[in-house]
């Protein structure tokens, strides 16, 4: 214990690693504010000013036109809301919203906006993947919407999925468990979960840089010739440097994620994190979580990817001989997934990514965005949902790495 103490003020007491803490905090406070920042809302009043709002006030404005939407999304709700869609389009004579005469929008589709979300997803063509027109489905089906939902599900794996069966079923199962009918409550943007993302992706570089040096920094001053002469200097040190660079990289993320949180939620509404995944991203989306349970799912699942990341880069720092190389290799495999992500197609790259330790927070490959698409990976016979291979891989690399990393301090010539 008094080595790991010794060795948490070691790191703590670097310059460079105060200054990146600092910095987490402050981009967790920035990005959380970014998303209410982005929002933007217009209207005319009695007196026929138009009055723009933006930030906070835009929320606020925009929740309470649509607090009667609140609640469960039920066929007969969505069934209502599409009727009333269709007479205000037909009464002005336009097949779009967006050819409604000034101010129209916002008195009469804005407050039945969120009942109309993923309602021409669920119509859209089976062959094509087109989506139709909210004037053009007939209302009459939508007292069997969830019915509908599920037979979009299935032509839509039909076409992600066409030579993985298995997938296919998997995805129908996985959607029969999700609650219905949906929950929805106005006001949550999935800008919210964007920007977690990208505060995970940059916690996740800070720690690996603070981590870089841990063993290779010894490597490079001579110090390490020094300390292996003493009595603990290989394996008992050699754990206490694991042991802090994990406490000070996990201390950080939680902090940084429970202050993004705590942030973007008052921005947004408390409430809001009740809403149906599916009322925010795709109305197929296969999880069966709430805005609140993915935001807590994400967040382990993220803790995992930087923990991931730094047992990695901890092994390049116990094999590399000075700390630039340890921390630009780390670096480069912090960046690959994005890099891969673009570059390589198709499933070779699926897999890449769900396997490299960086990948769960990553931007573009992240878990988040894994959990609202419809990829899975085969195994043998056995189809693996990505987010679930991205957490795995983790799970498996935290204490791998972190084992070849000691075993090649303790073996270091």
């Amino acid at each position: 214990m008094r080595i790991l103490q010794l060795e948490l003020k070691r790191l703590l007491k670097s310059r460079l690693t105060w200054i990146l803490l600092a910095l987490a905090l402050v981009f967790s406070v920035l990005l959380a504010y970014l998303p209410a920042s982005y929002c933007y809302s217009n209207y005319t009043d009695e007196s026929g000013k138009a009055v723009n709002l933006t930030g906070p006030a835009s929320i606020a404005f925009e929740k309470e036109r649509q607090a009667d939407c609140a609640g469960s999304v039920t066929p007969e709700r969505v069934r209502a809301a599409v009727e009333r869609y269709q007479a205000c389009l037909a009464q002005y004579g336009v097949t779009e919203s967006y050819d409604l005469p000034e101010g129209v929008y916002e008195q009469e589709i804005l407050p039945i906006a969120p009942l109309l979300h993923g309602v021409k997803e669920a119509f859209a063509d089976p062959d094509t993947g087109m989506a139709p027109a909210l004037s053009t489905i007939d209302a009459q089906r939508l007292d069997d919407y969830y019915g509908v939902c599920e037979a979009r599900l299935a032509s839509l794996m039909a076409m992600e999925q066409a030579d993985n069966s298995p997938a296919q079923r998997k995805a129908a199962q996985m959607y029969d468990r999700v609650e219905k009918p949906f929950e929805v409550y106005p006001g949550m943007s999935p800008t919210v979960m964007d920007y977690q993302n990208i505060m995970g992706f940059l916690v996740l570089l800070f720690c690996v840089v603070i981590a870089a040096p841990v063993f290779s920094g010894d490597y490079q001053s001579g110090a390490d010739d020094i300390l292996r002469c003493t009595k603990h200097g290989r394996r008992q040190l050699g754990l206490s440097r694991l042991a802090a660079a994990f406490l000070i990289s996990a201390a950080a993320f939680i902090v940084c994620v429970i202050v993004y949180l705590l942030t973007a939620n008052s921005l947004f509404g408390w409430e809001c994190t009740k809403t149906s995944i599916q009322m925010v991203y795709s109305i197929l989306t296969l999880a069966d979580m709430d805005m609140g349970q993915l935001q807590r799912f994400f967040a382990v699942a993220g803790l995992l990817s930087v923990l991931a990341s730094v047992s990695f880069t901890l092994f390049l720092s116990s094999r590399c001989k000075n700390t630039a190389t340890s921390l630009a290799v780390a670096l480069v495999f912090g960046i690959a997934p994005t890099v891969i992500y673009m570059t390589i197609p198709g499933t070779a790259a699926v897999w890449i990514c769900s396997l490299l330790p960086a990948s769960g927070t990553g931007i573009q490959t992240s878990v988040l965005y894994a959990l609202t698409d419809f990829e899975f990976l085969k195994l043998g016979g056995l189809p693996v949902w990505t987010p679930y291979a991205m957490i795995g891989a983790c799970v498996i690399e935290i204490p791998l790495f972190s084992f070849l990393a000691l075993r090649s301090y303790c073996r270091h010539i």
